[in-house]
């Protein structure tokens, strides 16, 4: 489409002072392979669960709760009801125990719909998972019911003011202060921040004498 030089809605310079947009041409439409393509019968399972509660709870709000800047606190719980709020949590733990692989095709069922929403319980996920893996058997078991249950909710703090979300350069440090540690630093754009109640901090370890 070539627009003249007063009469084109598109903006930008082109020959003349009008602006040139090329579009591609397809005679047939173009394939898209289906979702569950290589997935075990078990994992469409998943996917199909995922994706109907994607398509009922999300899909129809999703662009008011951006419009909205609305935190859907009552659907992450729906969601935890099926299982999603410990995916890779063991089972003994009270998770779902799912693979990293089962558990990425049901964020990508829920992000068929919601990326925003989806996108946080992914990194609710990751959270609970630190705490199964990492935790002390009493931080497990005071944090996980309500992790898996979504009660609670986790975020992750990773990014900072000087160094964006590159692991390797982060500044904030842990330092020995008797039985505790001492955070130092600043954290930037958390996911859920505010609304969290477990903050899983990615931070550097100092030594007890460190300035």
């Amino acid at each position: 489409v070539v627009g003249g030089g007063g009469g084109s809605r598109h903006s930008g310079a082109g020959v003349g002072g009008g602006h040139v947009v090329a579009r591609r041409a397809y005679s047939t439409p173009l394939a898209v392979p289906s979702a569950t393509v290589g997935l075990t019968d078990a994992q469409v399972e998943l996917y199909d669960t995922a994706r109907s509660f994607a398509t009922t709870a999300l899909l129809p709000h999703a662009a008011e709760w951006d419009a909205q800047q609305h935190f859907p606190v009552d659907v992450l719980r729906e969601a935890a009801a099926l299982g999603f709020g410990g995916l890779n949590v063991r089972e003994e733990s009270g998770g779902s125990g799912l693979s990293r692989v089962d558990g990425a095709v049901i964020l990508e069922a829920l992000s068929s719909a919601d990326v925003s929403t989806a996108a946080y319980i992914s990194i609710h996920n990751m959270c609970a998972t630190m705490v199964d893996t990492y935790g002390t058997d009493a931080q497990r078991a005071e944090w996980l019911p309500r992790l898996v249950s979504m009660r609670a909710l986790a975020s992750y703090c990773l990014t900072e003011p000087g160094s964006g979300s590159d692991a390797a350069a982060l500044a904030t440090r842990a330092v020995p202060h008797g039985d505790e540690l001492v955070l130092n630093g600043a954290k930037a754009f958390i996911s859920g921040g505010g609304d969290a109640d477990v903050y899983v901090c990615m931070v550097r370890a100092a030594a007890a004498d460190d300035d």
